[in-house]
């Protein structure tokens, strides 16, 4: 338990982490890494170089410093950081040396202005914080290692199928290599996919929804071929579609997230979706199409054209098995008079032809359409407990997404 002490020192420093969090993070990170260059295994490259990590870690010390006297405020937060943890095998060791090499990042980015009992007082409260998240991810654990079918960090799996969903979209369908049974997985979580790509020194990590329900026998992850293929956000996506070809294997992680469905509610859902962004939701329909088919479903989907279009004859089959399901596409520039509900962006005026009382709105894409759907439903007054959003990589703040808009 932390003295009075350290927790108004904590507190006092909020401020200056509100200001020049992420420029103590930014230097973490590269400090960290440096001095531990294996833990470059675990952590995507890609959050690195966009500052998204940073910029996470930076929202999550400033909310700690903020709430040191009440901890429990951040356990929702927590989770969701922890689901993210334990996807990537980030284990109660690792916290020894972030917690050392961030404690010195503060001293080296601040300066004297950083006093030794200021110092101290973190260094306290470090280990209170750890503590937090190493508990929650033990949990996580322990529920994925006692699951029927369930495992802990990586798990060899095998291709069985390769299917191409859109010019710009393919699906691989997963079974476990050693023929175990898989364990049940809630509607919109992800998986982690580990490869080794051909000219890079270590181990590359991304996180791929699921994109059809459970307890079909495989896993489904549908990925989008990205335009540059060396950016580091691109590496594994392509690897995969170049590479990867039915019969090879992947190492994945058990599944993860708290952005899912409650498909047993009745209430109206209405999920809104851009690009590749439909991947969760094609595993929160089929769920819902196989589980609660009378349930009042709206499926909002934007892609540029028909070509980039995913899914959407599946769509089509499962909207037949819904006794009140819609969907409404737009297109962006299509390439057919005639196709799509809607020419342009999803806007303000279209959403509002949807908004029901009670319904749940999920939305995941692209950080400017996510950014733009969030308020045009808050302008129609949708309650923000009723707005669910997955944002792909590291949590960001509305107003961050805004900054990322702006880039």
């Amino acid at each position: 338990m932390l003295s009075k002490r350290t927790i108004q020192i904590i507190k006092s420093t909020a401020p200056v982490l509100a200001e020049r969090g992420t420029e103590i993070t930014t230097h973490f990170y590269k400090r960290m890494f440096s001095n531990h260059p294996e833990l470059l295994n675990i952590f995507n490259h890609a959050n690195q170089e966009k500052g998204r990590q940073p910029t996470a870690l930076a929202n999550t010390l400033y909310a700690a410093a903020s709430h040191i006297d009440e901890l429990e405020k951040l356990i929702p937060a927590v989770k969701q950081i922890g689901h993210k943890h334990r996807s990537l095998g980030i284990k109660k060791e690792h916290y020894p040396i972030v917690g050392e090499n961030l404690l010195a990042a503060m001293k080296e980015v601040l300066g004297d202005a950083i006093t030794d009992e200021v110092l101290k007082a973190w260094e306290e409260a470090y280990g209170v914080i750890a503590k937090v998240f190493i508990d929650v991810e033990q949990e996580m654990y322990d529920e994925v290692d006692n699951k029927e079918g369930g495992w802990k960090d990586f798990k060899p799996f095998v291709v069985v199928d390769k299917v191409k969903e859109s010019d710009v979209i393919t699906s691989f369908y997963l079974k476990p290599k050693d023929d175990d049974i898989l364990p049940e997985f809630l509607p919109g979580q992800y998986i982690t996919v580990r490869v080794k790509v051909d000219g890079e020194q270590y181990l590359l990590n991304r996180q791929y929804s699921l994109s059809d329900a459970s307890g079909k026998g495989y896993f489904r992850i549908s990925v989008k071929r990205e335009a540059e293929p060396n950016k580091p956000n691109g590496k594994v996506s392509n690897f995969l579609h170049d590479q990867i070809n039915v019969g090879d294997e992947l190492e994945i992680s058990s599944p993860a997230g708290d952005f899912t469905l409650d498909v047993k509610k009745d209430s109206p859902v209405i999920f809104i979706s851009g690009g590749v962004g439909v991947t969760p939701m094609m595993s929160m329909l089929n769920a819902v199409a196989l589980e609660n088919p009378n349930r009042s479903v709206a499926f909002i989907h934007a892609a540029k054209n028909e070509t980039v279009h995913a899914f959407q004859h599946e769509v089509e089959e499962l909207m037949e098995k819904l006794s009140n399901g819609q969907t409404f596409i737009c297109y962006e520039k299509p390439q057919n008079m005639g196709s799509g509900d809607h020419i342009g962006y999803i806007s303000k005026d279209v959403l509002e032809k949807f908004i029901t009382d009670e319904a749940d709105y999920y939305i995941c894409g692209p950080v400017p359409f996510m950014q733009a759907m969030i308020e045009s439903l808050q302008e129609l007054g949708v309650r923000q407990e009723s707005i669910h959003y997955e944002f792909f990589g590291p949590a960001l703040t509305l107003e961050q997404m805004k900054e990322a808009v702006m880039v």
